[in-house]
């Protein structure tokens, strides 16, 4: 089985899709794909599917959406297969569980990509950092489970890959400019840090960036529009490192430069205390 959840659910099962089109069974799906081989209990899934207030026969209902997924799984396995379609998603006291390996489900194959890029970054290993971040982020297709509708465990699970898509990205752009690729981040930077307008990370490499790139006036142009835009709508200064950062640019600080930076840390941190 293959299983895609960075983007739009994809279950495939010798090349043929599993996926259904009613709505709970696809999140069904969904949810069991983030654990395979973990049972997931009765009880969250149906808090996944009705919420708190779930129906009298929500028992009865999510046994026969374990059934229909069942059925497409047995179709898709055909009559050759030496596991069963029980076997595969199977019932154990309490729950639920995929039993799938995890290298099947994609999430699992970027958390593993992040792992070795954090640990060759921390190694000083700039090159293979970027590369594996890079691998890692090409996973994504679009949001993660833009197609299914989200309840409440999903949306916490949806929540919480997006927020590990954008520390991947963000490590990623420290291992480029610690490779010196200033000139070619500032578009990039550009983009994230109007799609983020209050992401100080991406904001401190934009300034770095605009900075090693001979671009001075630009890099304080946005801690400025920063500085403006979290007093106005959330009526607080920007963190005493990206002051510190603002002070550094003003006055030159050589530590803004690619050979005597450190080499184990993030962009964010030059100037954390």
């Amino acid at each position: 089985m293959k299983v895609q959840v960075l983007g739009p659910l994809c279950a495939e099962v010798n090349g043929d899709s599993i996926v259904p089109t009613a709505g709970k069974p696809r999140q069904i799906l969904a949810l069991l794909a983030l654990y395979p081989a973990r049972v997931v209990p009765v009880q969250t899934l149906l808090e996944e599917l009705w919420g708190t207030q779930p129906p009298q026969s929500a028992l009865t209902t999510l046994q026969t959406y374990i059934l229909q997924l069942r059925r497409r799984l047995g179709t898709a396995m055909g009559p050759g297969s030496p596991a069963g379609a029980k076997d595969v998603l199977a019932t154990r006291h309490g729950g639920y569980l995929l039993q799938v390996p995890e290298e099947s489900v994609d999430v699992h194959t970027f958390e593993r990509s992040v792992d070795e890029g954090r640990a060759a970054f921390k190694a000083g290993d700039n090159e293979t950092a970027a590369e594996r971040y890079r691998r890692a982020l090409d996973l994504w297709e679009g949001p993660a489970l833009v197609d299914i509708r989200l309840g409440p465990i999903l949306e916490i699970e949806v929540m919480r890959l997006e927020e590990s898509r954008l520390v991947a990205v963000e490590r990623r752009i420290d291992a480029d400019l610690q490779l010196g690729r200033h000139g070619e981040l500032v578009a990039e930077l550009a983009e994230l840090t109007a799609r983020h307008p209050h992401h100080e990370g991406f904001h401190s490499q934009a300034i770095v960036a605009l900075y090693r790139s001979g671009r001075q006036g630009s890099a304080l142009e946005v801690y400025r529009k920063l500085r403006m835009r979290l007093i106005e709508e959330l009526g607080v200064e920007p963190s005493v490192r990206l002051q510190r950062l603002h002070q550094a640019v003003l006055t030159v600080d050589p530590l803004l430069e690619v050979a005597a930076g450190p080499k184990r840390t993030s962009t964010f941190d030059l100037f954390a205390a």
